[in-house]
């Protein structure tokens, strides 16, 4: 086979390699534009793992790799006048210069034509006069903008600027990362040793610092001097030093994240950087490119055609790929979102700082360097007022909200049960929600409770609007604060425009088949069109709603609940006024803002007025409404929080979406803890986080990163009323409560934990 490959780096020199060796017959020719010695960046960073893959394919330039890598266990990150280390990490570095030059030698010895300071032609021109051609031709591939219209390349130019120095200071104990305050912004450093003498020293921060210092109008040497000056006190003296061909300013980039929806066409395929990109913080750009040029000699080789070839490539590869991509993208995010945890203590900020790609979990990290997690789940427990047992996971840390104690940071969400008779709980209820609060849970939450028959969502939906429904209510309330340690929260809320539908289990969301009641909104938007158009609120309606809000808050604290939240979320009828999806109004509560949320700020201060001083009261929002600048972006909802901040609002329960049929949510496990750490992080407010949070490892990392004061499961409590007590006995603690009845149960739980323990060698 006759081949040409675009592009001498790492990923076009290894599948060359990969090629020869899988048949020597085959012509292989690199066509690079660069000079054999030229190089952009400094050191690049491998694994174990990674050289594993590479010696199974080629021993000789594994082992010739592997003679020059340099070895550290540690990351270190200096914050605020302190260094924090953790260990067990395990990277491997190694120049960039020194991995070509090793991979061109090999790339020689088995006869691959190496074609330097030559600049490729059309890709077409290629196409044309070779079998296959590969083009490894980097971030700005020429190959993929000439056929953007097949490979139709998405290209996301991130927010930070950052330049790709080196220095001879040695790191040689651990990864590094430095981050300092300046009276321009802060600026921070990722820096590693890749050799004897020399370390990758790359010089991120935000835009708005960036032009702050003016970098963008200085020469190389003027914006190196001014990083040497930034990072003196970590640099020991030495230089920082560039090896990119720039004259003033542009060696400063803003990083583009490459994924392309196809990777070939007809007998062309694009490797490495031309086909996805991963962002530098995760190190693993060159592991992509390596392990990609593996796959694809592979299956040229084992498939009769280059179609299937190509076609078994992207399919094997872009999983991977896109696993690495996704952890790269949240890592990157979180250098681009940095500014907003310089508040965290330097514990906490360490763990966000670890935890931020989502590779490395709680217990994950417990493996790494369990000492260092210990000691910083003594210091959470310590920050939360606990002084007696300090060796305890985040979930088990207390938590208080006014007057409010909770024993631990579980809640159980909010599940609708469909049970109720005309408005009433039934023994249904109580057996649901009493078995829960026997779990474990720091607290238990009821199903959103309607102010009004005209209020609730279906007809199985309960309320707080009849005495029967106090008495029940009141008996439940009555036996948890009696059998459990938990605390007891109402959710009450009006359904809006999405009321008088089935139940959960028929058709969700659609009217009922009869017997539907009228629909009040703030505008007539109708959920769908299968369903009714709702009256437009005037403002003997809205009157009329917050008086039944503000009885039905009466009746909550008549039967003993210790916290109250109010629903302003999924589409019902308050957050019907705060979506510019819903609200169409042109009076003073449309338009803006500050006018959507003005009702909803009505009914929370007429609530507020009646509701105990020392008792919480907690908001659910949507936080995204998932339909782009059209509705609530994560921007507006840190708005939003804030505003229920400062008029008093507790903790703000974070929820997204269900606010319109349009919504494109974007799932995945905690998919939307990012909007609570958001809210928490830029407003100070508390927060409780929510959706696909099912392991005791999602909940201690979310806490422990400081991205939630609260964790709400919903799921997991359906599925184990008792999660919780169960989690604890996994983890090995014995610090939670159970039921006196069920102590025998405990105890043999502990012995079968231990067992466990035992035989799997983790006692």
């Amino acid at each position: 086979m006759k081949i040409a490959v675009l592009g001498g780096g790492p990923a076009g020199l290894y599948f060359a390699i990969s090629m020869k060796l899988r048949d020597a017959a085959h012509e292989v020719t690199v066509i690079e534009r660069n000079k054999a010695d030229d190089t952009f960046g400094w050191g690049v960073v491998l694994s174990d793992e990674t050289l594993d893959n590479l010696a199974e394919n080629d021993p000789v330039s594994a082992e010739r790799i592997r003679a020059h890598f340099a070895y550290w266990d540690d990351i270190s990150v200096f914050y605020r006048g302190t260094r924090t280390v953790s260990t067990g990490h395990g990277f491997c570095g190694i120049g960039r210069k020194q991995l070509l030059v090793l991979l061109q030698e090999r790339a020689r010895e088995l006869g691959v034509d190496l074609r330097f300071e030559t600049e490729s032609r059309e890709p077409r021109y290629y196409m044309e006069r070779y079998d296959l051609v590969v083009a490894a031709d980097g971030l700005n591939s020429k190959t993929r903008t000439a056929f953007a219209d097949v490979f139709k390349p998405d290209i996301d130019i991130r927010a930070c600027k950052f330049v790709w120095l080196g220095t001879h200071q040695k790191f040689d104990d651990a990864f590094t990362f430095i981050f300092e305050e300046t009276d321009k912004g802060w600026v921070w450093a990722h820096a590693y040793q890749f050799d004897a003498d020399t370390a990758t020293f790359i010089v991120e921060c935000s835009e708005e610092t960036w032009n702050n210092y003016g970098f963008g109008t200085m020469s190389q040497q003027e914006s190196i001097a001014v990083c040497e000056e930034i990072f003196k006190d970590h640099l020991d003296g030495h230089a920082l030093m560039t090896n990119a061909n720039h004259i003033r300013g542009s060696a400063w980039i803003n990083f583009p994240r490459v994924l392309c929806e196809r990777w070939s066409h007809e007998n062309l395929a694009l490797m490495g950087d031309a086909a996805a990109s991963a962002h530098f913080s995760i190190g693993s750009g060159t592991k992509l490119a390596m392990e990609s040029a593996i796959a694809l000699a592979d299956y040229v080789t084992s498939e009769p055609t280059l179609e299937g070839a190509f076609a078994k490539y992207e399919e094997a590869r872009r999983t991977e790929v896109l696993k690495l991509q996704s952890a790269a993208r949240n890592s990157l995010e979180w250098f681009e979102d940095v500014e907003r945890y310089f508040h965290l203590d330097p514990v906490q900020f360490n763990y966000s700082l670890l935890t931020r790609s989502q590779r490395i979990s709680h217990e994950n990290l417990r493996l790494r360097d369990s000492e260092w997690l210990e000691s910083a789940e003594r210091w959470f427990q310590r920050q939360a007022g606990n002084e007696t047992n300090t060796a305890r996971a985040p979930m088990f840390a207390p938590f208080s909200l006014r007057d409010m104690d909770l024993k631990n940071r579980i809640v159980v969400s909010p599940m609708a049960q469909y049970k109720a008779v005309d408005g009433c709980p039934t023994d249904w209820h109580f057996a649901h929600y009493a078995e829960r609060a026997k779990g474990g849970a720091g607290m238990i939450y009821i199903e959103m409770t309607c102010v009004s028959p005209e209020g609730r969502i279906t007809p199985g939906c309960p309320g707080f609007y009849a005495p029967e429904h106090e008495a029940a209510w009141k008996r439940l309330v009555d036996f948890v604060h009696a059998e459990t340690e938990a605390k007891i929260c109402a959710q009450i809320g009006h359904s809006g425009p999405k009321g008088s539908t089935q139940l959960g289990w028929e058709e969700a969301d659609a009217p009922l088949p009869e017997g539907n009641w009228p629909l009040l909104a703030a505008s007539d938007v109708p959920w769908s069109p299968a369903n009714a158009r709702p009256k437009p609120m005037d403002r003997a309606d809205m009157d009329m709603v917050r008086d039944q809000f503000v009885a039905s808050a009466r009746m909550a604290d008549r039967c003993g609940f210790d916290m109250l939240e109010l629903h302003y979320a999924h589409g019902y009828l308050l957050s019907s006024f705060i979506t510019p999806l819903t609200n169409r109004r042109t009076d003073e509560y449309g338009g803006s803002l500050e006018n959507r949320m003005r009702y909803p700020l009505e009914i929370f201060q007429a609530v507020r007025a009646v509701w105990p001083a020392g008792k919480p009261i907690s908001v659910r929002i949507s936080a995204n409404d998932w339909v782009g600048e059209d509705g609530v972006t994560p921007q507006e909802a840190v708005e939003v929080a804030r505003m229920l901040r400062e008029a008093g609002v507790d903790i703000c329960d974070v929820s997204a979406g269900q606010t319109s049929k349009l919504a494109k949510p974007v799932y995945g496990r905690m998919f939307q803890t990012p909007f609570s750490d958001r809210i928490r992080n830029e407003t100070g407010m508390a927060t409780m986080a929510v959706g696909n949070i099912y392991e005791p490892d999602h909940v201690n990392s979310i806490l422990m990163a400081g991205r939630a004061d609260l964790v709400c499961l919903a799921r997991p409590h359906l599925a184990d009323p008792y999660w919780t007590l169960h989690a604890a006995a996994a983890l090995g603690d014995r610090g939670v409560k159970w039921p006196d009845p069920y102590l025998p149960g405990r105890d043999q739980l502990y012995r079968l934990a231990e067992r466990q323990d035992q035989m799997t060698g983790k006692v």
